[in-house]
C-alpha cells in the first residue's frame, strides 16, 4: 500500500487538525512487530489522522522506527515532534477528513 502524497497546504490543515489529538499507541521495546503495523492500519481506518508515541531514545532510531511504521502502514508522515509522530490514510470505506485541493 502507498501513502497518500500530500501538498503542502494538506499537511499544514492535517497538522492542525491533530493538534487536539491524544496518541493512540505506543512504540515500545519490541519495535516494529506485524502487530503494531496491523494496529496502527486499524486506527487509520477508523480515524484516519491518529498520534503514535515512540519510544526510543536515539534520534535516527526514532526516524527509523517511524519510517517502519508509516511505510507498513501505507500512511503518510505529517509531523514528528520528539517521540511523536502524525500519520495519516484516508479511510477506504468512511473519509471523514475532506482535504483542502492545493
Amino acid at each position: 500500500m502507498t501513502a497518500p502524497s500530500l501538498t503542502n497546504a494538506q499537511i499544514r490543515f492535517l497538522r492542525g487538525q491533530a493538534h487536539g489529538l491524544k496518541a493512540m499507541l505506543q512504540v515500545g521495546g519490541k519495535g516494529v512487530t506485524p502487530a503494531l503495523v496491523a494496529e496502527v492500519g486499524q486506527a487509520l481506518e477508523d480515524h484516519e489522522l491518529i498520534k503514535v508515541k515512540v519510544a526510543a531514545t536515539d534520534r535516527d532510531e526514532r526516524d527509523a522506527l517511524i519510517g517502519a511504521i508509516a511505510d507498513g502502514a501505507g500512511a503518510a508522515l505529517v509531523q514528528r515532534i520528539g517521540h511523536t509522530a502524525v500519520l495519516y490514510r484516508p479511510s477506504r470505506d468512511k473519509r471523514q477528513i475532506v482535504l483542502p485541493r492545493a
